[in-house]
């Protein structure tokens, strides 16, 4: 199986910055592509961001661009996403996710994120 170790996540002030880290390791054999998910209080789990393993191609959800930027290091198997002006609607669980193939979607813990005054 896959295993997906997530870290980085805490409490921020509006504004602030947080760095996440997914590791995965297992059977993997090939990636697909890595990304995110977050799932705040109330609502339904949405996309955040995902990033090709082969290519490095990256893309976000509105709700982020500009302020969320995704990256891999292919060594590790590693994903990271670094989160800047941290908004409180930013609060939610984040999901980190290993795709081997579309219909082949692995799921990490997921860490909390909580952006709060």
């Amino acid at each position: 199986q896959v295993q997906l170790v997530e870290s980085g996540g805490g409490l921020v002030q509006p504004g602030g910055s947080l760095r996440l880290s997914c590791a995965a390791s297992g059977s993997i054999s090939s990636i697909s592509a890595m990304g995110w998910y977050r799932q705040a209080p109330g609502k339904e789990r949405d996309f955040a961001a995902t990033i090709s393993w082969s290519t490095g191609s990256t893309s976000y959800a509105d709700s982020v661009k500009g302020r969320f930027t995704i990256s891999r290091d292919n060594a590790k198997n590693t994903v990271y996403l670094q989160m800047n002006s941290l908004k409180p609607e930013d609060t939610a669980v984040y999901y980190c996710y290993l795709e081997r193939a579309y219909w082949d979607k692995y799921w990490g813990q997921g860490t909390q994120v909580t952006v709060s005054s």
